[in-house]
């Protein structure tokens, strides 16, 4: 394998994106889109919602909504996608619809966290499911005798808890498995973008069939009457009694509305249906490797996002058609009372006792039925493997975690695979390290992708990634606004612009998707600050690099549409 820093000549296709070789097709493209967007969130992150909305009704109206706000977002894109057919996509947009600032400000928040904190999030995902064949290369395996006490904080003014702490650091042989992981992946990716690809088509059909198994087992072998009458007698009662309507309630902003308080909670809960189909806006980063790229990147979008917003749709349904929302009554009132008694013996101090009481709750959710314990009570929040464990107790488990682990792994290669174009244009226009803007002999950013890789590694050792992605969910959000919103700008200040498709209900449907957005992050201001102003901080970091960039590295901003410098 060579990195050398060398220029290739342009395929010659009339890409914007010269050097690259353009290898991906509609199926290729329509893989990375469907690749990213499914990891492991759709097998898990139904257990938060349903615990904060209490009813199957609002989860899945939960995942509706963020289907059809996902699918708007993709087909807005598609518009500037086709009218900017360059290497690095919604970098590009920010740029040309505002300024350079506001495209560096959403590369910087990428490679600080966004790109490389869910490239090593997902990385520990596969190694935590590898823990279940391979208990030695587990997360659970720690490495160091004692852990290092660091006891780390950063707190914000007016806020009661820090944001984020990081009070022991140990290595876990899930680690190390995650390292190799991320690694592996990059060093195949600098081979070349035909490597990359095969790979990535390969773990997305594996995956994509796996989640087709799991919603036919859902809905048609372990489907429960029981479970259906239970969920579906009153599907919108039951959101009243949560904590999180508890929790919003006593902000005091709606205390007489039920209905306002309600909607309150959902977009609360919609950032992780969200957010377990986000990633579908990285296949723009690769415009400059795209066969006509105009109409490629468009069908990918909207093909991608619709197949996975309908696998998603019928997996919730395959998930409350065999498991009640709520866990049987008795026990849910033995888990409450356990972990109350953990948390008062923990705030006395009394570690060795709150260990035995842990040890107590464990055992009981071991010897509890799948079915007793629900959606929101599911073992380790995993309710694809519990739809599974109603199916095969002994093989049900074991066939989700190799699923999983399919499902990450080509998560893992997408992400790195696509992330490093995004800072090639950056570099490209004098705002990230100069070696970054260079190809290999073999036409691929290898440069950005082993920098990439080695960020991705500390994120890792670090163990804060899951934070961090918590952080940054608003400033994604924000991100998205802004680059939709760009649309608009965009029709009026290059009207001639050629535009070989158009965003679909312009300009209706985009303008709702910002409304949408809007709402949420302004519902997310009140109901979860701890994680909106860090993440506002963490872009907003980037501003002094900027400006300190461009002071030292020149002032050379290319702009696509109008050739000049900004």
């Amino acid at each position: 394998m060579s990195i050398t820093a060398t220029e290739p000549k342009s395929s010659g296709s009339g890409n914007l994106s010269s050097g690259f070789q353009q290898k991906l097709g509609l199926f290729d493209s329509t893989m990375l889109v469907v690749g990213t967007m499914i990891g492991s969130g759709i097998f898990v992150t139904s257990v938060g919602i349903s615990r904060d909305v209490g009813a199957a009704g609002w989860l899945l109206a939960v995942w509706a909504l963020a289907g059809v706000m996902t699918i708007i977002g993709a087909l807005s894109y598609g518009e500037l996608a086709a009218m900017m057919p360059h290497a690095g996509g919604q970098y590009v947009y920010l740029r040309e619809a505002y300024s350079p600032l506001w495209g560096f400000l959403y590369g910087w928040t990428c490679f600080l966290v966004i790109q490389t904190g869910s490239i090593a999030a997902v990385a520990v995902v596969f190694a935590k499911y590898l823990g279940v064949f391979i208990s030695e290369a587990g997360t659970e395996n720690k490495l160091l005798a004692r852990p290092i006490v660091l006891d780390w904080k950063l707190q914000l003014p007016g806020m009661d808890e820090p944001f984020w702490k990081m009070e022991t650091f140990n290595v876990s042989a899930g680690q190390i498995v995650a390292v190799f992981v991320l690694m592996s992946l990059t060093l195949l990716n600098c081979r070349g973008i035909q490597e990359g690809k095969i790979v990535q088509n390969v773990f997305t059909v594996a995956k994509t069939l796996a989640l087709i198994l799991l919603i036919v087992i859902g809905l048609f072998v372990v489907a429960s009457p029981t479970a259906w009458q239970m969920n579906f007698a009153e599907p919108w009662a039951g959101i009243e009694k949560t904590d999180q309507f508890d929790a919003v309630k006593g902000l005091g902003i709606a205390s007489n509305s039920t209905a306002l308080i309600a909607l309150m909670v959902m977009g609360g809960a919609m950032v992780g249906a969200l957010f377990s189909a986000d990633a579908w806006n990285n296949i723009t980063f690769t415009a400059g490797e795209m066969r006509n790229p105009r109409r490629t990147i468009p069908l990918a979008l909207g093909i991608g996002t619709g197949s996975v917003i309908l696998l998603y749709m019928l997996a919730n349904l395959a998930y409350v058609s065999s498991l009640p929302i709520h866990a049987a009554p008795e026990v849910e009132s033995k888990l409450t009372a356990l972990e109350k008694r953990i948390e008062e013996l923990q705030k006395a101090g009394n570690v060795t006792e709150a260990n035995a009481v842990t040890e107590e709750r464990l055992a009981f959710l071991s010897k509890t039925s799948t079915f007793d314990l629900g959606i929101d009570r599911a073992r380790d929040e995993r309710v694809g493997t519990a739809v599974m464990e109603l199916w095969s107790p002994g093989l049900g488990a074991k066939l989700m975690a190799l699923a999983i682990m399919v499902s990450t792994f080509g998560c893992v290669n997408g992400m790195i695979l696509m992330g490093a174009r995004l800072y090639y244009v950056m570099a490209k226009d004098n705002l990230f390290f100069q070696s970054v803007g260079t190809l290999n002999s073999r036409a691929v950013p290898a440069v950005g992708l082993i920098l990439q890789g080695l960020w991705s590694v500390l994120l890792v050792f670090s163990g804060t990634y899951d934070d961090l992605l918590d952080f940054v969910i608003f400033a994604v959000l924000v991100f998205y606004v802004l680059t939709v919103a760009g649309l608009f700008v965009l029709r009026r200040t290059r009207p001639d612009a050629e535009r070989p498709y158009k965003a679909f209900g312009y300009p209706v449907l985009p303008a709702l998707y910002v409304l949408l957005c809007a709402v949420i992050m302004v519902n997310l201001l009140i109901v979860k600050p701890k994680y909106t102003w860090p993440g506002l901080i963490i872009v907003l970091t980037g501003v002094p690099v900027y400006f300190i960039w461009r002071a030292t590295q020149g002032t050379g901003v290319r702009s696509q549409g109008s050739g000049a410098s900004n």
